[in-house]
């Protein structure tokens, strides 16, 4: 039986051909990204801001009528609430920040949820409560310092790894490549308003481990293809390389974009933005190990001597003896 190939032998593509092109799409995609997170924000999850977040259900609706909520919640005095879909139209979040004296006294977050939640009852009577989540505002920033350290550490630790394992040439590309990918998911992330909470920051280091190991399997085939084919120039030894691993590349990422998919459409809503940040992810990532990580080590000049092995005196000794004759 005949095995099903999704990249033919013998692959010629030249991905370097379009290096330029691609590198200012990226660049303007990068900058994108950060003006919206600096303009629009990130849509932080109670995990970051602190207070009450609910989630309510309107059983029998099509949709919830966010703006009557929002004038019915409001007149209750704990301030304007931030109210959104949560998954269906008809599924929404309402948070509220810990009322005067909240991080001190549980108990007055926790009548604060009540009153919202009898209110809201009262006069929807379809509305099912799914849940109440309550942080404290110190511990929520907390949490925000701590993964942003998390994500910042382990940028820092995957380019010295590969600084170490290759050279400095490659660890600057990995480095820009995670941060190519990072920078494109928060934007994202700014751009739809999904919510921002530990659950994505764990989603965001998955994708920087899968862009890694995708971009490492490039590279490792670069510093063998080095070594192999000194004379060859550097922009055909790269598409060489790419086109080499161009097969595990599109089997891997097909096999978890189908489950990513399969999550995507008939999961709960609760990982709806974990799995959204991983889907993209993957398709960031594969992106990036091709037109981000490979086409920057020719603007860096990395050549082939830093992995030919030194020739030993007897390696020497045979050479020219070879050489004369």
């Amino acid at each position: 039986m005949k095995l099903l190939k999704l990249v033919p032998d013998n692959t010629n593509i030249r991905f370097l051909r379009w290096r330029v092109p691609f590198y200012v799409i990226s660049l303007l995609l990068i900058a994108a990204s950060i003006t919206l997170v600096v303009t629009r924000g990130l849509n932080l999850g109670v995990d970051f801001v602190g207070g009450q977040m609910i989630r309510v259900t309107f059983v029998n609706s099509a949709a919830a009528p966010v703006g009557q909520l929002r004038e019915e919640v409001g007149k209750l005095g704990y301030g304007e609430p931030t109210i959104q879909q949560f998954g269906k139209p008809n599924e929404i979040s309402i948070r509220m920040h810990l009322p005067e004296g909240g991080e001190k006294d549980a108990s007055l977050a926790a009548a604060m949820s009540k009153r919202i939640v009898a209110d809201i009852k009262s006069r929807h009577p379809d509305v099912r409560l799914d849940g109440v989540d309550s942080v404290s505002g110190k511990v929520s920033d907390e949490l925000f310092k701590t993964g942003i350290k998390a994500l910042l550490s382990a940028m820092l630790a995957i380019s010295i790894y590969i600084w170490v394992r290759f050279e400095w040439q490659f660890g600057v590309g990995a480095l820009f490549a995670l941060f190519h990918d990072v920078t494109l998911t928060l934007g994202m992330f700014a751009l739809t308003q999904l919510e921002f909470d530990l659950n994505i920051v764990a989603a965001v280091l998955t994708l920087m481990g899968y862009s890694l190991n995708d971009t490492i399997v490039v590279y490792d085939r670069i510093r063998e293809n080095l070594r192999k084919y000194r004379r060859m120039p550097l922009p055909e030894m790269l598409d060489l390389s790419v086109n080499e691993t161009l097969s595990r590349t599109i089997v891997t990422s097909l096999s978890v974009l189908i489950t990513l998919f399969a999550l995507l459409l008939l999961g709960p809503n609760v990982i709806f933005g974990f799995t959204a940040a991983i889907t993209l992810g993957i398709f960031v990532g594969t992106y990036s190990s091709i037109y981000m990580a490979a086409p920057i080590l020719i603007w860096l000049k990395v050549n082939s001597s830093s992995f030919v092995p030194a020739e030993s005196a007897l390696d020497k000794q045979e050479r020219l003896a070879r050489e004369r004759g």
